[in-house]
């Protein structure tokens, strides 16, 4: 059997031990995306659905809206909004993530967190940063790598810090990662809750990413930016045309989609001029939040690392909604379906800018695969019984098969400028001292063998 070459991330791996037993593997239903003219709502939606009733008297007011507009009052409307009054993962809600799929997705993630703060240089500070952290169970997995790396992390401070706006998903995280909910900052205050994990490492939540302190930090946003609004446009005859959203008055209860008859601010500023697509979404909210992780990383030091649905510029209409695990009209029952986008990368890496190196985006079918996924199910399965055997086989296919999430979800990173610099090359007659090469990035490096 091919051995792998020594390497600190592939050390970091080979310490982590077994862990059981593995969560079920649940797999949703989803298939095409689409976009459509109009939605149909069943009678009991129409007339039950308080969220239709306010975003049409909304629209009958001050006219059609945007297509961000909509999924931000769907998705986070502080009393009706689907993520401030549902639980919507697991077997039991709308979607299933990765981490719920297998506990090895949040292991190698950790693994990925340890190995550049090693790359780093192994500052006294880490603070873990997650956006959207869903049920916790990604940031418990990374924490449990943390614990069983102790001895490698024994000189840095730690703690996580969690950006949740979801008081319901709040409370479930609390319950996963500190064992209560009940530990509650007054309103108001940037740090809304917090608790120490049994290993007495602090966990804060916040509501706007702005409000972490700064230092040495390495981001995770997992099925993070493809829930963020999106604005739509259409290229016409008579130029780009933003996409609303509108009362249907020809069948009441129903929402449409239609034209603005004129440019507005969001198609004259958010369309690229040299764009050769003829529909385009842009992502105004994920773009601001890039620049601040950017300026971060730059400022501080640390990594950002984005795993999404997604694509590299290349896709055009890609808006969904997703209710019990099936594809949902995204215009029927909003505030009771998840509201999602695949994430442009291009875009991701053009707000990114200069300040920060950029890698990806890259399949998670590789990703997984250069940080040693193979490895780690190696170890996992000589220590189960057939039962267990055959979930991990199972959850294995899930993350890495090109049908499932191997192809369809991407990796992309930003890290400090210094994080790929390379060394200086001797001029003249001095020759000056060589700075060693730095080290491989974890996952976006193919890995090599003996």
């Amino acid at each position: 059997m091919t051995r792998l070459c020594a390497s600190k991330t592939h050390q970091l791996i080979r310490l982590i031990h077994p862990v059981s037993p593995v969560r079920p593997v649940r797999w949703p239903v989803a298939s095409t995306r689409f976009w459509s003219s109009s939605s149909s709502c069943s009678e009991e939606d129409a007339s039950g659905s308080t969220m239709l009733r306010h975003l049409t008297s909304k629209i009958k007011a001050t006219g059609p809206i945007s297509v961000a507009e909509y999924m931000r009052e769907a998705l986070t409307n502080p009393v009706m909004g689907y993520y401030v009054k549902k639980n919507m993962l697991g077997a039991d809600g709308d979607f299933i993530t990765s981490p719920e799929i297998s506990q090895i997705f949040g292991e190698l993630l950790g693994v990925w967190v340890v190995s550049e703060w090693i790359a780093a240089g192994r500052p006294k500070q880490l603070q873990l940063v997650e956006l959207g952290p869903g049920k916790g169970s990604l940031a418990s997995d990374v924490l449990r790598v943390f614990a069983q790396l102790q001895p490698v992390l024994s000189a840095a401070s730690v703690s996580l810090h969690l950006v949740e706006v979801s008081p319901v998903l709040s409370r479930l995280q609390a319950q996963t990662l500190v064992g209560t909910a009940d530990e509650v900052v007054q309103e108001g205050r940037p740090v809304y809750r917090h608790g120490q994990t049994a290993a007495g490492l602090p966990v804060s939540w916040y509501r706007r990413l702005e409000d972490i302190p700064a230092g040495f930090s390495v981001f995770l946003a997992h099925e993070f930016f493809d829930a963020l609004p999106i604005h739509k446009f259409q290229r016409t005859e008579r130029g780009w045309r933003e996409v609303m959203v509108d009362v249907d008055h020809e069948r009441p209860g129903r929402l449409r989609f239609v034209l603005a008859p004129s440019p507005t601010l969001a198609s004259n500023t958010l369309v690229q001029a040299d764009e050769s697509r003829d529909h385009v979404e842009v992502c105004a909210e994920g773009g601001v939040i890039i620049q601040q992780l950017a300026r971060r990383v730059s400022k501080h030091g640390g990594a950002a690392l984005i795993a999404d649905y997604g694509h590299d510029g290349t896709k055009t209409d890609t808006f969904r909604g997703f209710k019990g695990h099936s594809l949902h009209h995204v215009l029927a029952s909003p505030g009771c379906a998840d509201l999602t986008a695949d994430v442009d990368f291009s875009y991701v890496r053009r707000v990114a800018g200069k300040g920060v190196a950029c890698l990806g985006p890259l399949s998670q079918k590789n990703f997984l695969k250069n940080m040693g996924i193979d490895v780690r199910m190696e170890v996992l399965l000589k220590n189960s019984d057939q039962s267990t055997r055959e979930q991990l086989q199972s959850s294995y296919e899930a993350l890495t098969d090109g049908a499932k999430m191997g192809e369809r979800f991407l990796f992309f990173g930003l890290l400090h400028p210094s994080r790929l610099a390379q060394p200086k090359m001797a001029t003249g007659l001095k020759l000056e001292k060589r700075s060693p090469a730095p080290p491989p990035v974890a996952g976006f490096t193919e890995l090599q063998f003996a």
